[in-house]
């Protein structure tokens, strides 16, 4: 495609069941001003998730194994863009989402990024939460970069030096990899962009649930370099 010829960025979006959600993200991207690659990685969908991605682009591929670390390094490597953002399935971002990454990373010793998570059509207390939740991530910027794989954008150049996302962790692979990432650059919180997250996890599990096992395998990564939890149960 032409369009996608020219990107400066690129967009990866994993999948596995997706769909419920992957026409709404992938209708919105393709109405963003600044031509973007999209590129979509299935992990062995029978929804017609890759039936519907096939209607928005052509960069779509399918892997016979799961992993969302494994679909991200997947659809990174095919990547031509010198900024990858890598975004879920049931994300939708704003239509000038493009124009803030790239003014944030004008900065050349930027290597990446993250922004605001907000839920979509949200409760009360998950809207609280979500405020204070992004606070922290303003101020763990300053000392301990800290991302979540609902937005994530790195410079292409330092995301091959590092490795790519780590494929041994079942979670907190996002968070890895911005530690990682920080080691050669700035990694920063870009505060003039929100992107929304369906709630399905949270109204499935319970925020309060959620909140416990994501603070038990933070608090586990930073003691011994590795999340409690063994696996990653997908939610949908």
């Amino acid at each position: 495609m032409p369009r996608e010829k020219r990107a400066k960025i690129s967009v990866i979006i994993p999948t596995y069941k997706e769909g419920r959600y992957i026409e709404n993200i992938l209708s919105q991207l393709v109405r963003v001003n600044n031509p973007l690659e999209i590129i979509v990685v299935d992990s062995g969908s029978r929804d017609g998730t890759v039936e519907t991605a096939r209607r928005f682009t052509g960069n779509v591929y399918q892997l016979n194994e799961r992993g969302i670390s494994k679909a991200r390094n997947y659809g990174a490597q095919r990547a031509s863009g010198e900024i990858l953002v890598f975004m879920d399935a049931d994300v939708e971002p704003p239509i000038d989402f493009a124009d803030k990454v790239l003014a944030a990373f004008r900065d050349r010793r930027v290597v990446g990024a993250t922004c605001n998570i907000m839920p979509a059509e949200p409760r009360p207390s998950e809207n609280a939460f979500f405020k204070f939740y992004n606070l922290l991530l303003r101020l763990f910027t300053v000392f301990r970069p800290h991302s979540r794989g609902e937005f994530l954008a790195v410079r292409r150049k330092e995301f091959i030096k590092v490795g790519g996302f780590n494929e041994d962790l079942p979670c907190l692979e996002d968070h890895d990899l911005a530690l990682r990432l920080s080691r050669l650059g700035r990694f920063i919180f870009i505060n003039g962009l929100t992107v929304y997250e369906t709630m399905r996890r949270i109204r499935r599990l319970g925020l309060l649930n959620v909140v416990k096992m994501w603070t038990i395998n933070y608090l586990f990564f930073m003691l011994r370099g590795r999340p409690v939890a063994e696996t990653w149960h997908a939610v949908r």
